[in-house]
């Protein structure tokens, strides 16, 4: 099951934002700037920004959870288990990390100013859910 992971990242650059740095941050967690596609886009009030998106699977996909979930506070991962049901939709589950702490170097869940990810793996039958991304969850322990 874990080599059919496959995880989306999702980010907003404001131009007020340091690109490169945003690309820096990632490296704590195994990506590089060739990871991402840069779109350009305008903003409500005619202002530049910047989307990217990554799309990782298997082993690079699993590298980078087992990266993510070692960074995190283990009482955000005993969070994130514990929503399994809340966070889930067609076997996606859905994720924010705060932008602003990746940039000083600190993984943390956020709601605020995000970097999104939605985790995917095959999961046939609904029941098996919180089972399937527990064990995900616990590749890193």
């Amino acid at each position: 099951m874990n080599d059919k992971i496959e995880i989306t990242i999702d980010a907003i650059v404001h131009a007020t934002e340091d690109i490169s740095k945003i690309f820096q941050s990632f490296e704590i967690l195994d990506l590089k700037e060739e990871d991402f596609e840069v779109t350009e886009t305008t903003g409500h009030f005619e202002n530049p920004i910047l989307m990217l998106h990554a799309k990782i699977a298997k082993k690079q996909a699993l590298n980078f959870l087992k990266k993510l979930i070692e960074l995190l506070p283990s009482e955000q991962v005993d969070e994130l288990i514990d929503e399994i049901e809340e966070r889930t939709v067609d076997s996606r589950f859905h994720m924010r990390l705060d932008k602003q702490e990746l940039v000083k170097g600190n993984v943390t869940i956020s709601e605020k100013d995000t970097i999104k990810l939605k985790i995917h793996t095959p999961i046939y039958n609904k029941k098996d859910t919180i089972k399937t991304f527990t064990e995900i969850f616990q590749i890193a322990n």
